[in-house]
């Protein structure tokens, strides 16, 4: 996902993006959740707004046609495993040469370099090796995957951070460069209270279930018909939480009246509060904590997130008209912009959709875009 994701980003901010698959389609489009032949959910759910190329990197010819389209390109994204790219001879030093303004930017399991760089890596293997699998779970119990592809995305919003810091970059040295990032080292940059926990207090972080590592209490609670959360670790909301508990008492208790405490004690508070708020509805506990100024929220199920009336003002669920499947839903972008929005333009493109368009545009002919075709160099 993360190259996808990282190109998808960039598109919704306007960026032409020309999504190059080989013959036959990328694997995703064949993957379950299809919606109809060559068109699959996941695939939907990080291409919209680009350019379909069907192009077979594995020909010369096809490598001929990806170095025209580099020669005026602003950046190439690859996802490859280290060592595809250099084989296929379409690596940065090879690219580079043709437009030393490119910005080429890789994302893989472990990065260009070290001693795993040749590793093929997935979300999982790199939730497992960058400790996030370790810290996560109910305490006391097996390692858990984070529920979303964590360090699959994390990649490619960082590939987007690298991008972008490149586009500055070159607008004073005049010159492209190489953005390196990985799966294995998002998951490592997204540790950091983990990271400090283990440096500076010397425990390993273990799974504390909701909890926080750092703050309490900073978790979820049961209510009556379900869960809710509570951020009220501060000296501050500490006291507030506990008045509209009818627990003022805990707020002078030794055991809980600093931050400190408060997490060195944390298994004693915990079933202090719940057994209160086990007794009403979290809609009632969370009319509390609004009124009460303590920052809370209900723990939602996906459909009833997708649902919720403040993502559907913020436009974070979208729909897009798609010629094979009709109407199709997707996530929107979740940066706002005042001068230059985002824009839901178009939903991923059909196996070459664009192709024999952005030939022409490098100013090939028909009878040059039938021969590549004749060759199955294009689809």
């Amino acid at each position: 996902m993360a190259g996808p994701f990282c190109a998808m980003l960039l598109a919704d901010m306007g960026a032409d993006v020309i999504k190059i698959e080989p013959p036959g389609g990328e694997a995703t489009r064949g993957m379950d959740l299809e919606l109809a032949p060559g068109v699959s959910s996941p695939f939907l759910a990080v291409n919209r707004n680009k350019r379909g190329l069907v192009l077979d990197l594995k020909r010369s010819e096809g490598v001929a046609i990806l170095k025209r389209l580099v020669a005026t390109a602003d950046v190439l994204v690859e996802n490859y495993r280290p060592g595809v790219a250099r084989r296929l001879g379409v690596d940065y030093d090879t690219l580079a040469a043709i437009n030393p303004r490119l910005i080429y930017c890789s994302i893989s399991g472990f990065g260009q370099t070290g001693p795993y760089a040749g590793r093929g890596g997935y979300d999982l293997i790199a939730q497992g090796m960058s400790g996030i699998m370790s810290a996560t779970g109910s305490e006391g119990g097996a390692p858990v995957k984070v529920g979303v592809p964590i360090t699959d995305l994390g990649a490619g919003l960082f590939g987007v951070f690298g991008i972008l810091c490149a586009v500055r970059a070159r607008h004073v040295t005049g010159r492209g460069q190489l953005v390196d990032t990985s799966l294995f080292e998002a998951g490592l940059a997204l540790s950091a209270w983990e990271a400090t926990e283990y440096w500076y207090t010397g425990q390993v972080p273990r799974g504390l279930g909701t909890a926080h590592r750092l703050n309490a209490p900073y978790q979820a609670f049961c209510a009556s018909d379900g869960h809710f959360t509570v951020g009220a670790a501060n000296d501050n909301l500490f006291p507030r939480f506990c008045a509209l508990l009818g627990l003022d008492h805990l707020v002078h208790d030794p055991r809980f009246d600093s931050v400190a405490h408060r997490l060195q004690n944390r298994a004693a508070l915990e079933p202090l509060i719940e057994a209160v708020t086990v007794r009403h509805p979290r809609a009632h506990w969370l009319a509390k904590c609004e009124e009460a100024g303590v920052p809370a929220g209900p723990i939602y199920s996906v459909p009833e997130a997708l649902d919720d009336p403040h993502a559907r003002a913020r436009g974070m669920v979208q729909e897009l008209a798609h010629a094979q499947v009709g109407r199709v839903k997707g996530l929107g972008n979740p940066v706002k912009m005042s001068r230059t929005p985002p824009v839901m333009a178009r939903t991923a493109p059909a196996p070459g959709e664009d192709t024999e368009a952005i030939l022409r545009e490098l100013g090939l002919g028909d009878d040059e875009i039938a021969g590549l075709r004749a060759k199955r160099v294009i689809a």
